[in-house]
């Protein structure tokens, strides 16, 4: 009997070969990108200390933002963005998370950029 592979497992082998490329060093961290259903995360890392820097969530309780459309993550983008910037951090390297760039990756990279971070 063939061993269905799930649509989650696949994108974990394809975060892994992206996370072998990236690195996020303390003058350009990595913006990694977790989205669910419901719910869309992001986090400023320094890979070499192991330190996030900067998150923003779509479950942050001082800010009613839903994460399962492209306008919530608009939101957590520049949201995001506006974080790194109060931590003196301008650039950084944009870690999909083995996801398409597309839809609700692509509306909060875009914010992103437009808020400010350059990747």
């Amino acid at each position: 009997m063939l061993r269905k592979i799930s649509k989650d497992q696949i994108r974990v082998r394809i975060h892994d070969r992206i996370r072998h490329r990236l690195h996020g060093t303390p003058d350009r961290p990595r913006l990694a990108v977790f989205r669910s259903v419901a719910h869309i995360y992001a986090q400023v890392i320094d890979d070499s200390n192991g330190k996030t820097l900067a998150a923003a969530a779509s479950t942050d309780k001082d800010h009613k933002i839903t994460g399962g459309n492209v306008a919530g993550a608009k939101a957590i983008g520049k949201l995001i963005a506006e974080r790194a910037k109060e931590k003196g951090i301008s650039k950084v390297v944009f870690d999909r998370g083995g996801y398409l760039y597309h839809g609700r990756i692509k509306a909060l990279a875009d914010a992103a950029r437009e808020a400010g971070l350059e990747f």
